[in-house]
């Protein structure tokens, strides 16, 4: 497998999503400091808070109405709103005009688009993929996303301040381009059913209430979903509650490189070095990682590696040890690279066809919920001492990857009884 040998509109997607990720992780992570500086600490958070909340609601409508209108049409409707979003955006940023509301009323637009086009690419990538591609095709598209968060993130860090303007000029033009591609290049990989109440709203809202119930009444895929949320909170207490116990708990020590030079560690030069090996053994070792999987067996390499994950980062919740928290965070992100495309392909298998953007617009709340469990942590870190905290996150982290081993056994059992629906479903 290849990447030129995947279906167009996935090379189209993991291309495309790379370009605006990258310019996107040179704006919209440092736009929490401009907000900061401009409105001050207090109305931030609540903007933040709102824009998030803004992504989450119109995902949920995105995914129906692209179960509803098809994948292509949702995302050339989501991506226009985009356009003009940070067209305004770049305008309310220029040697013109400089308005912080406007800055954030585009923002918040823009997060909505996102959660308008985000269910229906999902969609898609599920509709044009084979079982046995989609594992190579999630690895792949997991290691851009990293490779344009690590090279966005530094570019920003150095421009965002300076050339702000300029970057949004960038990032609108890349969109548009975007644009044009989705809808001149991307062919529609679902036909959906005819809608029988199209002209009432009332039978709108009451088909969209309908198709997220049944979603939500999907005991395998709530499960499964859950299952992630519990693996993957760890990670989010990292910049959360395992920052906070460094800059706490890490006793400061000095390294001399013969009588060249000495570097003091600190807590939080710590967390740094712990983001930063995360982000080169992920750009790395990605494409070594997507080799070994071919060589692994889908279900024990999703167990072992789920357990790889919740092991390190409960290590680096505990240790204040510099060698332990090193080996630790390449434990868990080498656990990290074999679980999550084996876990997409797997949710591939779990959603329903004619519902697939609704799934994955529900499974959408799985970060944001990690988010939260990490958020929580801080709180839970100022009563509890660093193992009980450490011991917690791992029991919850065992109980995920239970109820993961749980829903992989019946799907393989399914398939055992059913020996002709894959044939069927071709």
């Amino acid at each position: 497998m290849s990447f030129s040998q995947l279906h167009p509109n996935i090379r189209i997607r993991i291309v495309t999503s790379f370009l605006t990720r990258l310019v996107g992780n040179m704006i919209f992570p440092f736009m929490a400091i401009y907000f900061s500086a401009k409105l001050g600490p207090a109305i931030t958070g609540l903007l933040l808070v709102l824009a998030v909340c803004a992504q989450i609601l119109m995902g949920f409508y995105g995914g129906y109405l692209a179960d509803r209108w098809g994948r292509k049409k949702g995302m050339v409707y989501g991506q226009w709103i985009q356009c003009f979003a940070l067209f305004i955006m770049m305008a309310a940023n220029s040697p013109w005009l400089d308005s912080a509301w406007l800055t954030f009323a585009m923002m918040l637009v823009q997060n909505a688009s996102n959660g308008m086009i985000n269910p229906a690419a999902e969609a898609m990538l599920i509709d044009v993929s084979t079982k046995e591609n989609r594992t190579y095709m999630y690895s792949i598209n997991y290691w851009s996303n990293n490779l344009s968060i690590a090279l966005g993130s530094v570019v920003g860090g150095l421009l965002f301040a300076t050339h702000r303007f300029e970057l949004l000029l960038v990032l609108t033009v890349i969109s548009f381009l975007t644009l044009v591609i989705i809808a001149f290049s991307i062919k529609e990989s679902y036909q959906p059913k005819p809608m029988t109440h199209a002209g009432s709203r009332t039978g709108i809202l009451r088909d969209m209430f309908a198709s997220y119930k049944l979603v939500m009444t999907d005991r395998r895929f709530i499960l499964f979903s859950l299952s992630g949320m519990l693996i993957f909170a760890p990670e989010f207490q990292t910049p959360n509650y395992v920052a906070v116990r460094l800059a706490q708990e890490f006793v400061p020590r000095s390294f001399g490189m013969f009588d060249w030079f000495t570097v003091e560690l600190t807590g939080i030069k710590i967390f740094s070095l712990i983001q930063l090996e995360n982000t080169l053994l992920v750009v790395l070792f990605s494409l070594a990682v997507i080799k070994l999987i071919k060589h692994l067996k889908e279900a024990p390499a999703l167990y072992i590696s789920g357990l790889m994950y919740i092991a390190g980062y409960s290590l680096i919740m505990y240790s204040n040890s510099l060698i332990v928290i090193l080996a630790a965070v390449l434990i868990s992100t080498m656990g990290e690279l074999i679980h999550a495309p084996i876990r997409q392909t797997y949710l591939a298998q779990i959603v329903k066809d004619d519902l697939r953007s609704s799934y994955m617009a529900v499974n959408g709340l799985v970060v944001p919920g990690a988010r939260i469990m990490g958020a929580v942590g801080i709180t839970l870190g100022a009563v509890l001492p660093s193992y009980l905290m450490a011991l917690l996150i791992f029991s919850l982290g065992i109980v995920g990857v239970i109820l993961t081993r749980s829903i992989v056994l019946q799907m393989d059992s399914t398939e055992r009884l059913l020996p002709h629906t894959k044939e069927a479903a071709r």
